[in-house]
């Protein structure tokens, strides 16, 4: 696909280069710009109509073609996720929700260290208690980059030249009513986006509810931690997640 989409690439500018060349040279037609105003013009429109198909034929050919084969890679890391998410930060539909997903991950990142750092403060890593909290803290770490990796899979199959036809109603070969199935599937798709988007932002405020009760206690037997308000509420997240995740 990449080879097909390069040999695509260069007939565009072969294409471009010889029609100019014959536009242009005095062998052929002899268009001279600074001559006359409509040879000045023409000759003028067919260099502008040159530049836009190299440029557009870059971007959908190699940019665009670039973004899936990133995506494709294998993803283990915090910062191959942030990559892979990074790269569809610049298809203009989904900019402000890949956004989102970044500053998320920053915020995960930030309230995951701040946890441990009270939780060493206020208990022995030895402890019952520190080994729940801690544990419940990366249940649900594991299960916010869960839910990005279902939003990578899902961006992995997103088609923008697509999207923008449908969306905006300018493709006049879908009879309405096809149109209207593709329209609702892309509403459909973008609303898992945005539902992945806001569970992750769940869990990050339930790890702030956490904290905050962390931050209160002053004594706790390890038969309490289950019944504190913020574990309940992450406990009944994650298996609301995991469920809807089947």
């Amino acid at each position: 696909m990449v080879a097909k989409n390069y040999l695509k690439m260069l007939g565009v500018v072969v294409g471009a280069a010889l029609v100019n060349i014959v536009a242009l040279s005095p062998a052929f037609v002899g268009l001279t710009i600074g001559g006359g105003a409509f040879e000045t013009a023409l000759g003028v429109t067919l260099l502008a109509a040159s530049a836009i198909a190299i440029i557009y034929g870059s971007y959908n050919w190699l940019y665009r073609s670039s973004i899936v084969l990133a995506a494709s890679k294998p993803i283990k890391t915090r910062e191959d996720y942030a990559g892979a998410l990074a790269q569809y930060g610049k298809v203009r539909a989904l900019a402000e929700d890949i956004a989102v997903a970044l500053e998320q991950m920053d915020r995960m990142d930030k309230k995951k260290a701040t946890l441990l750092k009270v939780l060493h403060q206020r208990f022995d890593p030895a402890e019952m208690s520190f080994s729940k909290f801690s544990g419940v803290a990366d249940e649900v770490e594991n299960l916010f980059y869960l839910n990005i990796k279902s939003v990578l899979n899902r961006l992995g199959v997103f088609d923008e030249a697509e999207y923008e036809r449908v969306m905006t109603r300018k493709s006049a070969r879908y009879s309405p009513k096809l149109l209207q199935e593709k329209t609702d599937f892309y509403n459909e798709y973008m609303a898992y986006i945005k539902h992945a988007i806001g569970t992750n932002e769940e869990m990050l405020l339930q790890l702030d509810k956490l904290l905050l009760e962390i931050s209160r206690l002053d004594s706790i037997e390890p038969g309490d931690i289950e019944r504190m308000p913020a574990m309940v509420e992450i406990d009944s997240l994650i298996k609301q997640t995991k469920y809807y995740k089947q």
